[in-house]
């Protein structure tokens, strides 16, 4: 991914955001009051606000000093979304015999609908990557810029992949200046701080 920094930002700040996955939706009303409605995204891409989770004097200084490493909307960063950001048990795929690789993802099953998302951006350390319920502790590698398993021996034919981990979302900046106010001499705010999910 082009124009990232492995950074993430600030844990701090982004528990107190609001926001999550938001779609594109075509809806066309008749004269009758009829709706016909096209779904233009397949996948969510989520945006968030984060002006809610400035707190403290230390949070108002990293929130400068984060955007101007990034500048503005020019370089992406990890982001934490505290509302979803673990998978237990992923199912990853079923063993051929031949494929070794295999992206790390998460579905969400509501009322017999799959959605499936891919996993890009696993947390160091966090993942755990199963053989028919087996941890693997030798012979798999993580790529934790693009959420890639792969494995040194195909596993075999049937066999299930699965994977547990811990994972940021990859976003930027949605704006390029910065509106931040000093409030008092310990509380600064910024009323909104817009972050938008950047698509692979």
């Amino acid at each position: 991914m082009t124009g990232f920094h492995e950074v993430r930002f600030p844990d701090a700040i982004a528990r107190g955001v609001t926001g999550g996955p938001a779609y594109d939706t075509s809806v066309i009303t008749t004269a009758a009051g009829f709706e016909r409605r096209n779904a233009n995204w397949s996948q969510a891409r989520g945006r968030w606000d984060a002006g809610s989770g400035l707190r403290r004097r230390a949070d108002f200084s990293a929130l400068i000093a984060f955007f101007r490493a990034r500048q503005g909307r020019a370089y992406g960063f990890r982001f934490k979304d505290w509302t979803d950001f673990r998978v237990e048990t992923g199912f990853l795929g079923v063993g051929d015999g031949t494929r070794t690789a295999f992206q790390l993802i998460r579905i969400y099953d509501s009322g017999g609908i799959e959605a499936v998302r891919d996993i890009r951006k696993p947390v160091d350390g966090s993942v755990q990557v199963f053989l028919d319920g087996v941890p693997m502790s030798a012979g798999v590698s993580i790529d934790h810029r693009t959420g890639l398993v792969t494995f040194a021996v195909a596993p075999a034919e049937g066999a299930i992949v699965t994977a547990t981990c811990e994972f940021d979302v990859p976003v930027r900046f949605d704006t390029d200046a910065m509106g931040l106010s000093l409030d008092s001499f310990e509380q600064g705010s910024w009323p909104q701080i817009p972050l938008v999910e950047i698509r692979p």
